[in-house]
C-alpha cells in the first residue's frame, strides 16, 4: 500500500512520537523512508544587518542535521533505512513540493492539536501541509505528556488506582 513514507521533522522531541509511528508504518509495508527537515529562513528575516546570516544558516543547518541523525536512530531501532534532506524555506510549502516531488505515497507529521487564537497566531505546518498536499497526510497527535494519552486511558487508570471495579476490556456492563 505504502512505498514511500515522508515525515518532516523539527527536531523536537515531541515530534519524535510522530517518527516512530512512520517507522513502524514503513517496516509494516516494506516502505522507504524520507525524513526532511525545514529550515525555515524567513524567521530570521528581521535580524539586524551587523548577524552573520551564514552563522545563523550553519546553526540551523547542524540542528537540522542532527535531527535527522535522531530519525535515522530511530528507523534503525524498526529496521528501516531512511534517505534524509535538509530544505530551506517555508516548512508547509517545501514539505508538500517534496512530498509530491518524490512520489510519497503518505505523509505522517506530528501535530500539536492547537486551535482557536493559538492556531491564528502561531500556524500550524501540519494544517498547511494538510490542504495544500495531493499525498494523505496522517497527523499524530504530540505534544506536552499531559495531553498524551487518550482520556479514556486516564480515567480507567485513575479508577484503577483508587480501587474501583473497572470492566474488562470489550464486556459490557
Amino acid at each position: 500500500m505504502y512505498d514511500r513514507i515522508l515525515v518532516p521533522t523539527d527536531g523536537s522531541t515531541e515530534t519524535e512520537r510522530a517518527v516512530e509511528h512512520a517507522a513502524e508504518l514503513a517496516a509494516a509495508h516494506g516502505a522507504n523512508l524520507h525524513a526532511v527537515y525545514v529550515v525555515n529562513s524567513a524567521t530570521f528575516a528581521g535580524l539586524h544587518m551587523e548577524t552573520s546570516w551564514e552563522g545563523v544558516s550553519e546553526v540551523l543547518r547542524e540542528e537540522g542535521e542532527s535531527a535527522l541523525d535522531r530519525v535515522e536512530d530511530i528507523a534503525a531501532g524498526h529496521g528501516v533505512a531512511v534517505t534524509t534532506t535538509v530544505l530551506d524555506g517555508s516548512p508547509s510549502k517545501r514539505i508538500v513540493e517534496y512530498a509530491e516531488g518524490e512520489d510519497c505515497d503518505l505523509v505522517v507529521m506530528g501535530t500539536h492539536g492547537r486551535g482557536g487564537i493559538d492556531r491564528l497566531l502561531l500556524g500550524s505546518v501540519a494544517e498547511g501541509v494538510v490542504r495544500a498536499c495531493s499525498v494523505p497526510v496522517l497527523t499524530v497527535q504530540v505534544g506536552d505528556e499531559e495531553g498524551e494519552g487518550s482520556s479514556a486511558e486516564s480515567e480507567g487508570n485513575s479508577a484503577e488506582a483508587e480501587g474501583e471495579d473497572v470492566p474488562a476490556e470489550g464486556s459490557i456492563t
